[in-house]
């Protein structure tokens, strides 16, 4: 009996499992189905890959992902100089991109689109000594992006709703990283010593809450509008709500946007303006402005909020008045004066 254990052991030994080469001979039953001494039932190897599979599954959903999206034909054709970039037709590359998306939607993790910029993608390989043209290179690009920009959440909205929000969402990141820069480039004032910068912020956070503690209750819309330097316009965007008997509730990002837009109309004494719009329910909406002078917000009286909003800034011919829309002048801010 010793002598024939030793030997169907050296047969597995020097063939592998018998029965992989000999299939007719039924279930191995040499010493490599068995684990400690003991034997392993039929459907346990497939039981323990379909666990080792679901935990990777798991694992997998707890991973973020991230697309870089070149989103429009221009974006498209600089990257086609890169042999590796494996797409000749822009249509064609939007379906497969909107495909990975809802693939990776459909393993249940949490996927971030950005915005695919070549132009940026050169200067920062350049930078980092990477070779443009290579996957890697595109991906970790991609991810110094994600980590630094905007991005916006998939959810599985179709990609003429997506692409519109990210880039709506990168011109907010834009514009708020050129005020903010403009901010920080003003020192210190010669008179009172203080950061200039971080003074005229201060000031356009409490003129934010004057002019949501002013609005009242309701859904608010606030756009301040700041000429910068060499022509440019900065725009911000604000919405919030207020309820009768609480505070406003508004998205932080875009209050600080707001603010920072508003400080550089404030610091560099430009004229600027800011416009407010208030629904409420079973009401007509109400537009208020107020222009930027010396710093300041003043108010603008009936008739200027109405011409502003019933002039063509193009053209300068008269537009109709909005229907069910009251144009009132603003209303006095608690930093009106010195």
């Amino acid at each position: 009996m010793q002598h024939r254990k030793h030997d169907a052991t050296a047969r597995t030994t020097a063939h592998g499992t018998e029965g992989a080469h000999r299939r007719h001979d039924g279930q191995d039953r040499t010493n490599s189905d068995t684990r400690s001494g003991q034997r392993v039932r039929p459907g346990a190897h497939a039981r323990a890959r379909d666990s080792r599979r679901a935990r990777h599954r798991s694992l997998r959903r707890d991973v973020p992902a991230t697309v870089g999206l070149l989103v429009d034909d221009q974006d498209f054709a600089a990257m086609r100089r890169y042999p590796t970039f494996a797409f000749d037709d822009h249509p064609d590359y939007l379906r497969h991109a909107e495909g990975l998306l809802k693939a990776l939607s459909a393993q249940g993790g949490h996927t971030t689109v950005a915005l695919f910029d070549p132009e940026e993608f050169a200067d920062y390989c350049r930078e980092t000594g990477l070779d443009p043209d290579s996957s890697a290179s595109r991906s970790r690009y991609t991810a110094e992006v994600a980590s630094t920009g905007a991005t916006v959440a998939y959810t599985g909205q179709p990609l003429d709703e997506l692409v519109p929000l990210l880039l709506n969402r990168t011109a907010r990141q834009t514009t708020w990283e050129y005020a903010t820069s403009l901010l920080a480039d003003l020192g210190t004032c010669s008179d009172c010593g203080e950061d200039t910068g971080r003074s005229a912020f201060d000031r356009a956070s409490r003129l934010l809450i004057d002019l949501l503690d002013g609005a009242g209750p309701g859904t608010h819309h606030l756009v301040c509008s700041v000429p910068a330097e060499k022509g440019r316009q900065l725009l911000a965007v604000l919405h919030a709500t207020h309820a009768a008997d609480a505070p406003a509730v508004l998205d932080p990002s875009e209050a600080a946007e707001f603010a920072t837009v508003l400080a550089v109309g404030i610091a560099l004494d430009t004229p600027g303006g800011v416009v407010l719009r208030t629904s409420t329910a079973e009401a007509p909406d109400r537009l208020h402005g107020w222009r930027l002078h010396g710093g300041r917000l003043v108010a603008l009286t009936e008739a200027e909020v109405f011409s502003a909003y019933c002039t063509d800034a193009d053209t300068g011919e008269p537009l109709s008045p909005e229907p069910g829309v009251e144009y009132r002048a603003g209303f006095g801010l608690g930093d009106a004066h010195p």
